[in-house]
């Protein structure tokens, strides 16, 4: 699940909305909301990630951080350590590897040291 799912998950379920009534209502498929909230498709567009903030009654500081969680929300990317150091390329390599055997508080660590 991505940061940007889990909240729209979050939300929607704080408001009592079934997945299948706000897919119909944002013209999407049920299957499609389903993927972006598991994760399972890339990144949503500005648009829709806009939409979703008007239909779940998010403004201002609330809709930025949804797009924030949406930027943040990519299951699979690449990076690209061309020119950068090699304990940059060595990090990175790690971390693909080694990110699906972390515990929740390794990741925690992680994500505090990079938010400095």
């Amino acid at each position: 699940m991505t940061p940007f799912g889990a909240k729209v998950r979050e939300l929607r379920g704080a408001k009592n909305i079934t997945l299948k009534t706000m897919a119909k209502d944002l013209h999407i498929s049920s299957a499609y909301l389903s993927a972006l909230e598991h994760g399972k498709r890339g990144r949503p567009s500005p648009g829709l990630v806009m939409e979703i903030c008007g239909y779940l009654g998010l403004i201002w500081d609330d809709a930025e951080a949804m797009k924030e969680l949406a930027a943040l929300s990519q299951p699979k990317i690449l990076v690209d350590t061309s020119g950068l150091s090699p304990k940059a390329t060595e990090l990175a390599n790690r971390l693909a590897r080694e990110i699906g055997e972390m515990s929740e508080e390794q990741i925690e660590t992680l994500l505090n040291v990079l938010k400095e």
